[in-house]
């Protein structure tokens, strides 16, 4: 008897739909021939998904099939990993046993030992219908899986009714609109769900627009003591999407403003949000029992990381942090310290924005749209000695920065040393009166007027992101300007690409000041910001 069950398989942060196909015969009772096997391209997960649906079965109080048992996963040329597949299994071998049934032909469903059917049992649902995934415990428990949100984007692009998963991931299917979400906790639910002996209500939709609405930024602006200077930097980089670092001694705030900054950032859309949340689900990365990644999140490894912590990799390719990243902020803290080899392979995605992972049996693509923010020290120590000694350390320092690396970010700031007057500010004021500085909501209305100026300029491509040609068209420089970039590019010895940087920099400071064209001092402060270059 052949039982199918429909379910997915993931790739990268897609699902694409897998067949779960079941076959028993039990003519074959011989005990070699009495087992079960799994074909399709199985990883070692999905081998012992055996040992735990005949664990899960019976201990839920359903017969295992004494025969031969043969399991393919469909189509068979595509690798499969992990435990999502217990479920389907379990419901394929219930199925081929009779003991449940797939489809309306067979509404009696299952039925227990010496019972028969009540006459004023709801109906069941059609398994036909609906896609099935989750990891089975010993004992018939359900547990969360990866991918979920991708598995419902499936099932509503395959017209499908709905989906049965795990009820810790019920939440995060919901966000699809259009499906029945069916958020089971035991292998019994999943078969009185079936066949209609278990009234269960569908999870609601997730009002994701206002989830989003009430996302309030973790850090705010104004408790961070001075770093005036830092602030309007951020504001500038907020307004055109530009890379930042930050330069400076230990204890000057950089981490901390690297956090606040997403505040100063829009607010996430409801496309973008569950964009980020099918990026966690498919990493396995998404907080139990929260169904939206509501805020853009900031991902700061450590900078032992390695190549495939931090661009993505593995056997089977799984995203890295610059991808967990996606639409929020990559703050890399020590940027010297990170291997070398780690920081030239953020050359690339910093570029394209996306992530390719080629492997012998495949090739996958995670998206990569970051800010980088970074922070370092001026030495190993964390100060700079005075005269020349300390100005060699410095440029030891700084030289396992290369070239390329530094022009693919575009502002290089100083965050100076806090005076205790800043320090020592009250959250009413400083002694002397004087205000505290800008605050993140202060920040962050600057930042989106800029934005709205350019949005009806160029439309949704940022100023970070314009083309030489656009560049030409909605960056053009006078006589003056011209004069002045010449001579910083042979004084500083800017390339061609850190060329570019200034003028996307100059007109997101121009933008901020609803500047039509860009002038002499949006440039000179544009310029300014090529702190490193001077170092190097």
């Amino acid at each position: 008897m052949l039982a199918r069950v429909q379910s997915y398989l993931l790739q990268a942060i897609n699902a694409l739909p897998c067949e779960v196909e079941v076959d028993f015969s039990e003519a074959e009772t011989t005990s070699s021939e009495n087992r079960a096997t799994v074909v399709g391209l199985p990883d070692a997960a999905v081998k012992e998904s055996v040992e735990r649906v005949r664990s899960a079965m019976t201990n839920s109080g359903y017969r295992w099939p004494n025969g031969r048992i043969i399991i393919n996963l469909a189509p068979a040329d595509v690798k499969k990993e992990g435990p999502m597949y217990d479920l389907p299994i379990a419901v394929g071998l219930l199925a081929v046993q009779g003991i449940l049934a797939i489809g309306p032909a067979q509404r009696m469903g299952f039925v227990q030992p010496g019972q028969e059917r009540d006459p004023n049992q709801i109906d069941g649902i059609d398994l036909r219908q609906f896609l099935l995934a989750g990891e089975l415990a010993l004992d018939g428990r359900l547990r969360p899986i990866r991918g979920v949100i991708a598995l419902a984007s499936l099932a509503k692009q395959r017209g499908a009714r709905g989906v049965i998963v795990p009820a810790e991931n019920a939440s995060e299917a919901a966000i699809v609109e259009g499906l029945e979400v069916y958020g089971v906790r035991t292998l019994s639910e999943v078969v009185g769900l079936v066949a209609g002996s278990l009234d269960l209500a569908p999870t609601p939709t997730l009002d994701v627009a206002g989830l989003l609405s009430q996302t309030r930024a973790p850090v705010d602006f104004g408790d961070v003591r001075g770093q005036e200077g830092v602030k309007r930097a951020i504001v500038i980089a907020a307004a055109g999407g530009h890379n930042l670092i930050m330069l400076g001694p230990p204890g000057t705030g950089k981490t901390m403003m690297a956090k606040a900054l997403p505040g100063v950032l829009p607010t996430l859309s409801p496309d973008e949000a569950i964009e980020i949340t099918r990026i966690y689900s498919a990493a396995g990365q998404l907080p139990s029992g929260q169904g939206l990644i509501t805020s853009r999140p900031v991902r700061s490894p450590h900078h032992s990381a390695s190549l495939p912590a931090l661009v993505g990799g593995g056997m089977v390719p799984r995203p890295g942090e610059i991808s967990l990243a996606h639409l929020g902020v990559l703050f890399l803290d020590e940027l010297p310290e990170f291997d070398r080899d780690v920081l030239e392979a953020l050359r690339q995605p910093l570029e394209d924005h996306k992530v390719s992972i080629a492997r012998a049996h495949s090739s996958v693509t995670f998206p990569a749209n970051v800010m980088l923010v970074a922070a370092m020290n001026p030495t190993p120590k964390g100060d700079v000695a005075p005269g020349e000694v300390g100005k060699r350390a410095m440029e030891r320092y700084l030289e396992k920065l290369s070239g390329p690396l530094l022009d693919r970010i575009d502002m290089h700031v100083e965050a100076p040393a806090v005076p205790f007057k800043d320090l020592s500010a009250t959250s009413s004021g400083r002694p002397d009166n004087r205000p505290r500085g800008m605050d993140t909501a202060q920040m962050r209305s600057l930042a989106a007027a800029a934005r709205q100026r350019a949005t009806a300029r160029q439309g949704t491509t940022p100023n970070a992101r314009l083309s030489g040609r656009e560049l030409d068209q909605f960056a053009s420089l006078d006589d003056a300007c011209r004069n002045l970039l010449g001579e910083a590019m042979s004084q500083l010895g800017l390339s061609a690409r850190a060329y570019d940087k200034v003028r996307r920099l100059a007109r997101s400071i121009a933008d901020l000041e609803a500047a039509a064209t860009v002038q002499v001092h949006h440039l000179t402060e544009a310029i300014q910001y090529r702190l490193l270059d001077r170092k190097l």
